[in-house]
């Protein structure tokens, strides 16, 4: 399936000079979100995951989905200040500025294997702090998996470069 012409490009969002590729337009379509969640259901079925770990906000439509689907526990990655119990922090760098994520002290326990969810991937940031926070938890981190990597904006290599597997559904050419 074609999933590219699917995807909005919303140029100068939300700062001028970066293009938003909105994936709304792949969550609001049954057949293509359907599509999505089967085919990754498929890819990490028997892989004996623990839970599904998602940054927030559009990868939390995904993970979720993606968890019910495998009948597995998920996990909210959430900007600072949004989870209600004790955390842990990390804080990096995106393409337009600076940004803290947190998850729960107690969302993994020691040696659950998790797959990290997104839905893009473009520096890297994001992905790297929840990757970090992940093993600051001692989880096994399996796989990042996003729907869309841009990848000369180098976050899927520089994942890679740390060790980690990647994943993406579709690589896209930044326009």
């Amino acid at each position: 399936m074609d999933l590219e012409k699917f995807i909005r490009t919303v140029p100068d969002f939300p700062i001028k000079g970066i293009n938003f590729y909105d994936i709304t337009t792949l969550f609001d379509n049954k057949i293509t979100f359907n599509y999505i969640i089967q085919l990754l259901s498929k890819r990490y079925e028997s892989k004996g995951l623990d839970k599904i770990v998602a940054i927030e906000a559009r990868g939390f439509i995904l993970g979720s989905a993606l968890a019910h689907s495998l009948d597995l526990g998920f996990v909210p990655i959430r900007k600072k200040g949004k989870l209600p119990y004790k955390t842990i922090s990390n804080t990096y760098s995106l393409e337009y500025g600076e940004d803290t994520i947190e998850i729960h002290v107690d969302a993994i326990n020691s040696n659950e294997k998790v797959l990290l969810v997104d839905d893009l991937i473009a520096t890297g940031g994001t992905a790297q702090a929840s990757a970090n926070l992940v093993e600051q938890l001692n989880g096994q981190l399996y796989e990042c998996c996003f729907i869309i990597d841009l990848p000369e904006l180098g976050g899927s290599k520089n994942l890679i470069d740390d060790g980690h597997n990647v994943y993406s559904i579709l690589s896209l050419e930044e326009k």
